[in-house]
């Protein structure tokens, strides 16, 4: 098949498409600020490599700079136009860690080798801080090579979501989050399935969920970390029958049918 994706743990994935691996919002720790990782081992080495990493926006569990650092020098590095003024880390991970950073913004797109990436919006605040005085805004991006594969990074449903993201094959969708409660700006399992229904896919990975919870909080609505890519795949079941559902394990990878 022409594509494979690797689950790492919540918005961390591996998309291989044409010889060309995509690395998504890495996260390779056990723990951070007041977050621990619940479920999965860390990612092994071989996760960080790439020709190609992708950040979705800002929140320290997507840009997470020290897994960042862990991707070998000279590795591509696509953000969110404004990232670098509002992450000063990330200039010193380009001088340093020679990474070669490209902004962009909806709409634009970065060839890769044989594929590429096409940045797409996203309903959600991509500030690096709740009250963070730089409004970067949070992106999604399509994969295009063999097949195309949408990474939606951290979204909620938005008004004309089908014509900004186009036709896409294979869509990595998040269904949950880190916490007891959903904010705005996400997608939990029923709109999840709401948004296959939006853009027709031929089959779906849910993420972004059953990976870190706050400490202390494991008795705080534990069905909001256990049970929602279960939960997606009954929803979407119902809404979307036509979509074939992948609910990976962590480390797990599939190659779902991406057919044209």
């Amino acid at each position: 098949m022409p594509v494979e994706v690797t689950w790492w743990g919540h918005a961390t994935c591996t998309i291989e498409d044409s010889g060309v691996r995509v690395l998504t919002d890495p996260l390779f720790v056990r723990r951070f600020a007041h977050l621990r990782r619940r479920r999965g081992e860390v990612p092994p080495p071989q996760a960080a490599v790439a020709e190609v990493v992708l950040v979705s926006h800002l929140h320290s569990d997507h840009l997470h700079l020290p897994s960042l650092a862990r991707v070998a020098p000279g590795t591509r590095l696509i953000v969110p136009s404004g990232a670098v003024a509002a992450v000063p880390g990330l200039r010193v991970l380009r001088r340093v860690r020679r990474l070669h950073v490209t902004e962009v913004r909806a709409g634009e797109e970065v060839r890769v080798g044989e594929v590429r990436v096409r940045a797409v919006p996203a309903a959600h605040d991509g500030r690096r801080l709740p009250v963070g005085p730089r409004r970067v805004p949070a992106l999604g991006y399509v994969v295009e090579g063999e097949a195309r594969t949408y990474f939606a990074g951290d979204t909620g449903l938005f008004d004309g979501m089908a014509e900004a993201v186009g036709a896409v094959d294979v869509a990595l969708l998040p269904v949950g989050g880190w916490g007891p409660y959903l904010g705005q700006g996400h997608l939990d399992p029923a709109r999840a399935a709401e948004a296959l229904t939006r853009l027709g896919p031929r089959s779906a990975v849910p993420v972004h969920y059953g990976t870190y919870w706050p400490i202390g909080l494991d008795g705080v609505r534990p069905h909001e970390f256990h049970a929602p890519g279960e939960e997606f795949v009954r929803h979407a079941a119902k809404r979307a029958p036509e979509v074939t559902v992948h609910l990976l394990g962590h480390g797990e990878r599939v190659r779902p049918e991406a057919g044209r």
